[in-house]
């Protein structure tokens, strides 16, 4: 009896083994990325995304999310911590590695983008295979993203001209965003988002092109008392981000798993993520509001006086752009003519 006892038990332990087994993810990946876990990109973008993928294979596939750069690393270094294998996925914002994905820098020029971050992520979509592919070298790319747009947010000053801004100093997004406010008479300065609060706080800088939905995880409202915008909620261009995945790592997956990816990855989820983030902007400005701060919606006449002052950082673009044999102008015109067909 003792004997059959033995044999339950070892037959149970193999089922239970056998049945852990049959549930266990197939492939695990790690993400890795810059901002908080409880920042929108994390609870609504990237966890959604994530999560459509593993489903989609069948619970093949585990992602594994690692924010505030837990794996180690500084923003800037997410690119290379993809492209070498350190990491299997990155979410980035690419003007954390200035001049490196060139072709891409198109959407986020003023008055190339408005207004509309899904018309805008839907433009990347159509452009991607023909026009942009080219600058994500050793990285597959799942999708590309802006967000909202550059509003301006200041610690004690009201802007309403290029003139109110001379000698300002102001964290830029980009090495375009560092275009935009040298054009505009006032100093860039260079920071990944999550040093922006203390740089407000210390008087570091004066104020920051960052879209509005940075301000609740931040609290931002705390640093600043003015958060201005165009007129129609037009901005000072935007910010491209990207989620990519180590291209050798892509490359060894069987199809059925690539598919996985590419089904939670179609330009339906390019265009539910630009929903996302005109939402998650839209509640960080009526946070601040509700706060005290002084939301500035600049008149037709005022914002016209910035776009004439921009005009020359799209010229500096597309005349930089050539030199690498690109088409600036065609990108540009391009580009707004897909925001405006998605706009519609």
């Amino acid at each position: 009896m003792f004997g059959n006892f033995k044999g339950l038990c070892a037959s149970t332990a193999l089922l239970l083994a056998s049945v852990s087994m049959a549930g266990a993810a197939e492939y695990t990946f790690k993400l890795h990325h810059f901002l908080s876990p409880k920042a929108p990109a994390q609870t609504k973008m990237l966890e959604p995304w994530a999560k459509a993928v593993e489903e989609n294979s069948g619970g093949q596939v585990k992602i594994e999310i690692y924010p505030s750069m837990s794996l180690g690393g500084r923003p800037p270094e997410l690119v290379n911590q993809a492209r070498d294998g350190v990491v299997d996925l990155v979410w980035t914002l690419n003007g954390y590695t200035p001049g490196l994905f060139p072709r891409t820098e198109v959407m986020e020029l003023p008055f190339v983008f408005l207004d509309d971050p899904r018309a805008a992520n839907l433009a990347l979509y159509d452009m991607f295979e023909s026009d942009l592919k080219a600058d994500y070298k050793g990285l597959e790319v799942m999708f590309l993203h802006v967000h909202a747009g550059n509003g301006l947010q200041t610690r004690d000053k009201e802007v309403r001209s290029p003139a109110d801004m001379a000698g300002m100093r102001i964290r830029t997004p980009s090495r375009t965003g560092a275009w935009v406010i040298e054009a505009l008479g006032a100093s860039p300065a260079a920071m990944p988002v999550p040093e922006l609060p203390t740089a407000l706080q210390k008087g570091v800088i004066d104020a920051a092109f960052i879209p509005w939905e940075i301000i609740p995880p931040l609290k931002i409202q705390e640093q600043t008392e003015y958060q201005i915008e165009g007129a129609g909620k037009a901005r000072f261009g935007t910010s491209v981000f990207q989620v990519s995945m180590n291209k050798g790592r892509w490359e060894g997956l069987p199809a059925d798993i690539q598919k996985a990816f590419r089904d939670a990855s179609g330009p339906e989820w390019w265009a539910k993520v630009g929903e996302v983030w005109r939402a998650t902007d839209d509640f960080g400005i009526g946070l601040a509001v509700k706060s005290g701060n002084k939301h500035i919606t600049l008149s037709d006449e005022e914002t016209a006086v910035f776009k004439e002052a921009l005009a020359p950082v799209v010229e500096k673009w597309t005349s930089e752009v050539s030199k690498k044999g690109i088409d600036g102008n065609a990108m540009v015109a391009k580009a707004q003519a897909l925001i405006s067909k998605h706009s519609e």
